[in-house]
């Protein structure tokens, strides 16, 4: 036999070895990969309690039915596409406040960058602090790269998501799409 054949028999008697000690763990992830999938419309809306910019506590449970509910979730505070979707809810706020919707969003920052956040931008809406992203996981919004995930849902008054959009590069989209949706539902109920 050669010390070619010898190698070769070795390498791949290995390379089988490794592959039944690592299938169990690649199962695994392929399975925590796949159950975890974005909330789909109907899905109930997971409830939650976290902080406010102002250190006041916001309870999901108590709002839902008092009006529509929109929940953006977005990276960071004061990045530049974060910055400008939250400018965008900013600037359609009252719009979504005639169409009886509250605007929250959510990420992993603290209570006081959220407060700097706001004041900075003057942003009338809720900004909540998820310090370990046990919301976001809630609601499965998936990262990209190494950032938090960018998805926003509209939450009916019956507390389950009517519509979701997800876009990571596009800030402006999130707050637009929200609205459009929220608008043509009312439209709809009006012509019924």
């Amino acid at each position: 036999m050669s010390w070619f054949t010898v190698y070769y028999i070795m390498t791949n008697k290995l390379n089988r070895l490794l592959l039944l000690l690592l299938l169990p763990f690649l199962m695994a992830a392929t399975v925590k990969a796949q159950t975890k999938k974005h909330l789909e419309v109907g899905d109930p809306a997971p409830v939650f309690t976290l902080k406010d910019q102002d250190g006041k506590m916001f309870d999901m449970k108590s709002e839902i039915g008092k009006q529509i509910l929109v929940i953006y979730f977005y990276p960071k505070d004061e990045s530049m596409v974060c910055t400008k979707e939250a400018c965008s809810f900013r600037d359609s706020f009252n719009d979504f406040t005639k169409a009886g919707a509250k605007v929250i969003g959510i990420n992993s920052g603290t209570v006081a960058s959220h407060k700097s956040f706001s004041e900075h931008y003057k942003l009338p809406f809720i900004l909540l602090s998820d310090p370990d992203n046990k919301v976001l996981n809630q609601f499965k919004v998936k990262g990209m790269w190494f950032f938090s995930g960018r998805q926003t849902f509209v939450i009916g008054l019956d507390g389950k998501v009517a519509f979701q959009y997800s876009a990571m590069l596009e800030g402006k989209e999130h707050s637009d799409q929200a609205l459009a949706y929220i608008k043509s539902q009312k439209q709809i109920s009006r012509n019924q």
